[in-house]
């Protein structure tokens, strides 16, 4: 199973609300009860502010960890004051805001309204990188159903490809390795538990589809010794032989291979790779 890292990216986007907070003159270190009270007022009361007093009041929030009060405050930006120049940056704290609050949803929501409205600012790329880590931070155990992991992939996928010299994509890049590793580790599952059952075609299904599509991933080589055990029980003599070759042309010294080589052993078959499988030319195009 893969390991999902979670970190929480503090935004440069952040240091623009400061530096219009501290121009403003206002002081963002109070007190923590006056300021998440103050904050909390603000948000369940409307009243008319000027955008530095906002920020004031926004970056309070965010220096007490009241992130959901901070994300309202941001969003008031745009709502009294939204021809200025800093509604745009106030949605985008906004969206940070709700992400540091684990709201997911409306961190994703906001991102997208930013990406929709300002697809040109200097900012988007990490409007889309909030995207993508909202996402990638809603996988779950493989045991469950994978649809925010292959969003995640989507999205992370789009950071790298839009932006592919940013901080953002490197880290992305990251990402999508453990992603792929996620996904690989479900379809694994689900084809031994196919393959416990006897319905090797419905495993062999599974296990092909990493050979096809995570190569790359740790998960290649036991997908290889299972594909040798699917065919092998299937009297699939060829395919079977295929699938230990290529294993141990590729992973020689491992356990894995070991027990593929066991296996064959019990029709006193050894591993014989026929080009014109298509295990040999799939594995063929990355190894």
């Amino acid at each position: 199973m893969a390991v999902i890292v979670r970190l929480k990216p503090i935004p440069r986007i952040l240091l623009l609300g400061a530096g219009l907070t501290l121009l403003a003159g206002c002081s963002i270190f109070g007190g923590k009860d006056d300021a998440s009270n103050d904050a909390n007022k603000d948000a369940a009361n409307y009243r008319e502010r000027s955008v530095e007093q906002i920020y004031a009041d926004g970056w309070r929030a965010i220096n007490n960890g009241a992130w959901d009060v901070c994300a309202a405050q941001f969003n008031e930006v745009e709502r009294q004051h939204p021809y200025s120049p800093w509604a745009r940056r106030g949605m985008l704290i906004s969206a940070f805001c709700s992400y540091q609050a684990n709201d997911y949803t409306t961190a994703i929501a906001t991102a997208d309204q930013y990406i929709q409205l300002h697809p040109g600012s200097q900012e988007v790329a990490y409007a889309f990188y909030l995207k993508a880590i909202s996402l990638y931070e809603q996988i779950v155990d493989i045991s469950r159903d994978q649809s925010n992991t292959e969003g995640a992939l989507v999205a992370l996928q789009d950071v790298v490809q839009r932006f592919p010299d940013t901080e953002y994509a490197r880290d992305a890049t990251l990402k999508i390795d453990l992603t792929n590793d996620h996904l690989a580790g479900k379809e694994m599952a689900v084809g031994r538990y196919y393959l416990q059952r006897g319905d090797y075609i419905g495993a062999i299904n599974r296990f092909r589809s990493v050979v096809d599509q995570y190569q790359t991933t740790p998960q290649i080589a036991e997908a290889l010794e299972r594909l040798t055990e699917a065919y092998y029980s299937l009297g699939l003599d060829s395919e079977a032989q295929t699938a230990a070759a290529v294993l141990g042309r590729n992973y020689p010294g491992s356990g894995w291979y070991q027990d593929a080589y066991n296996v064959l052993k019990g029709r006193n078959l050894k591993p014989a790779e026929d080009k014109r499988s298509w295990i040999s030319k799939a594995v063929r195009t990355v190894f």
